[in-house]
C-alpha cells in the first residue's frame, strides 16, 4: 500500500496559488504525520539568480524536506517546476523512509504535470544550481542511478505479505518497495542467537530501538508452544525466534520457525515501515552468520493465530491431499455418456 500523509488545508490551499507563478520556492515538511508549508520564497530575480539564494539557506542538514522551485518557463498547464527530495546523510534513517515514502503523495498534490524535473539530494551539491544543471545535461540520455538513489533502492523491501510499503524513487515514476534495512544487533541478542543455534534456548524475542536504531533481545525465557499466544504483544510489533519440536510422520523434529507480529494498525507508521523494512536482512543475517535454518516465517496479527495446529499445518502444509483431489478428476463422467449411447445404437444396427 501506499502512505498517505493528511495534506493540511493551509498547505493545499497555498499550493494552488502558488501554481500562478507569484511563488518561486516552497518547502514542505512533515510535521505529526502531516504534510505542512515549512516555508515560501516570492521571485526577485530571474529564476537561476534566486536558485542558490532561495534554495541552500532552507536545507537543515539534519531534517529531510520536499522543495518545489518554480522556473521562467511555462508548458501547458503553466509554470514549470522543478521537484526536489532533500535527505541529508546525517539525518535519522527512519525520517529518510519516511519522506521517501511519501514522496508520490506531495507530487500528485501538486500536480505532476507541473513538474519538469524531479531531483533527489543528500548534500548540497547534490541540488544546487550547478547541480541542477548536471542532473538537466544527465536527462538528455538514459543516465545510471546516483549514489543516493542506489542508496534508497538499498533499503527496500520485499514484503512476503500484501502490507508492503512502497515509495517512489525514480524520475519515471515507477514505484519500488523498502528493501534491506540493517540494524545492527546488540551483544545480548546477538548471544541469545549464537544459545538458540545450538538449542539452549528455545525462544527469542526481539524489539526495534527505533532511537538508537539497534535491534534488542527483549528476552528468552522459556516457551511451550500453549505459551506462544501469551508472548506477543498486543500493542506493538516484534519478531520471534522459536524451537518448534514436535513429531511428523513418525519423525521428532525441532524446526526453527520465525515469527513477524504486528498488532494491526494501533502502532505509528514509522514503526510499521521500520519493522516491515528490517525483517529482511535480520533473517538474512541469522540464516548466514548464526547458520540457523528456518524452516517457516510467518506474519501475524494477533498471538492467538499460534495454536499447536496452526504450527503444524504451516511447518508441514497437506500438499498430498490436494494433488490427490486434483489427480482424479470427475469430468470425465459425460464422456463416457456419449460412448454408451454411441455403442449402444452400433448394437442395435448389428441386431437388426
Amino acid at each position: 500500500m501506499f502512505l498517505a500523509l493528511v495534506v493540511t488545508p493551509e498547505l493545499r490551499e497555498f499550493l494552488a496559488r502558488a501554481r500562478g507563478g507569484a511563488v518561486r520556492l516552497i518547502k514542505v515538511r512533515i510535521q505529526d504525520e502531516q504534510l505542512v508549508l515549512g516555508a515560501y520564497r516570492e521571485p526577485e530575480q530571474s529564476w537561476d539568480q534566486d536558485y542558490d539564494h532561495f534554495l541552500l539557506p532552507l536545507l537543515d542538514d539534519q531534517e529531510p524536506c520536499y522543495i518545489l522551485y518554480r522556473l521562467d518557463s511555462q508548458n501547458a498547464q503553466g509554470y514549470e517546476w522543478i521537484f526536489i527530495s532533500w535527505s541529508p546523510d546525517q539525518s535519522p534513517v527512519k525520517q529518510k523512509m519516511l519522506y521517501a515514502a511519501t514522496r508520490a503523495t506531495v507530487k500528485k498534490e501538486f500536480g505532476g504535470g507541473h513538474v519538469k524535473y524531479e531531483m533527489f539530494g543528500t548534500v548540497e551539491e547534490d541540488i544546487c544550481l550547478l547541480g541542477y544543471k548536471r542532473h538537466v545535461l544527465s536527462c538528455s540520455g538514459p543516465a545510471p542511478l546516483t549514489l543516493a538513489e542506489q542508496e534508497l533502492q538499498r533499503i527496500k523491501i520485499t514484503e512476503g505479505r500484501v502490507k508492503q510499503v512502497k515509495t517512489e524513487i525514480s524520475v519515471e515514476s515507477k514505484h519500488q518497495t523498502l528493501q534491506g534495512l540493517a540494524f545492527p544487533l546488540q551483544e545480548t541478542a546477538k548471544r541469545a542467537l549464537q544459545q538458540l543455534a545450538q538449542k539452549r534456548i528455545n525462544y527469542i524475542q526481539l524489539r526495534l530501538d527505533t532511537e538508537k536504531e539497534t535491534i534488542e533481545l527483549v528476552h528468552s525465557n522459556p516457551t511451550d508452544t500453549r505459551d506462544l499466544p501469551r508472548r506477543v504483544p498486543k500493542d506493538t510489533p516484534r519478531y520471534h525466534f522459536f524451537l518448534y519440536k514436535h513429531s511428523h510422520e513418525g519423525d521428532y523434529l525441532e524446526s526453527v520457525v520465525f515469527i513477524y507480529s504486528m498488532p494491526g494498525y494501533s502502532c505509528s507508521i514509522k514503526e510499521r515501515m521500520l519493522y516491515s523494512s528490517c525483517k529482511s536482512r535480520l533473517l538474512e543475517d541469522v540464516e548466514r552468520d548464526y547458520h540457523l535454518e528456518i524452516a517457516k516465517k510467518l506474519e501475524i496479527d494477533d498471538g492467538d493465530e499460534l495454536t499447536e495446529g496452526f504450527l503444524y499445518d504451516e511447518v508441514h502444509p497437506k500438499q498430498h491431499a490436494h494433488k490427490q483431489a486434483f489427480a482424479k478428476p470427475r469430468g470425465p463422467a459425460g464422456k463416457r455418456g456419449h460412448k454408451r449411447l454411441i455403442k449402444g445404437t452400433g448394437e442395435t444396427r448389428h441386431d437388426s
